[in-house]
This record gives structure tokens, sequence and C-alpha cells, in this order.
């Protein structure tokens, strides 16, 4: 298990629409999705939510089929998240 403390970090983000990203994530931390490796966090919203001193850090991965994930928790260094196949997707996923 990952220790929280060495839990990847949301490096950037540029999806502009979400609640989260003013300045960079500050969602306290994101879940990246099955499908095209979407951040299922994104909310689209104009309401700015989180916590303006947390940098975003990436909670749970859903994408088995990533060479960063190990049991379900992504161990790249910090990830990228923007615009993909959805509006929101890791950009850091790479397959194995």
């Amino acid at each position: 298990m990952t220790d929280m403390l060495e839990m990847p970090r949301v490096h950037e983000c540029t999806v502009t629409d979400c609640g989260y990203n003013h300045d960079g994530c500050h969602a306290f931390a994101i879940t990246i999705g099955q499908q095209n490796a979407s951040c299922a966090t994104f909310i689209d919203t104009s309401a700015k939510g989180g916590l303006d001193r947390v940098i975003a850090q990436v909670g749970a991965c859903k994408r088995a089929d990533c060479q960063h994930n190990a049991e379900l928790e992504c161990h790249a260094p910090s990830i990228r998240v923007g615009p993909g196949q959805d509006i929101a997707d890791c950009q850091t996923y790479q397959p194995r």
C-alpha cells in the first residue's frame, strides 16, 4: 500500500471547467476512472471548491492496465490532467 505522503501529486491540470481547478487542482485527492483514464473527480461547475492550500494527489486509479498502476494505486512521480477522449483525462496514463 502507498503511504499517503508518497501519493503522486497532480502536477498540472489544464481543465478550466472543473470546480477544483483554480490555479491548480485543489481537490484533496482525485480518482482516475476506468474509461479513457478519465478524472472521475472532475465536476463541471463555475463554483470553486476544494482546499486552497492543497495540491491534489492521486487517491485511487481504476486503470489497472496502466504501467504506473500497482494494486489500484498510482506509482508515477506525478501526473498531468487535461482534455483527452473525455473532458478531463490522466495524460500520464501509459498502457502496459
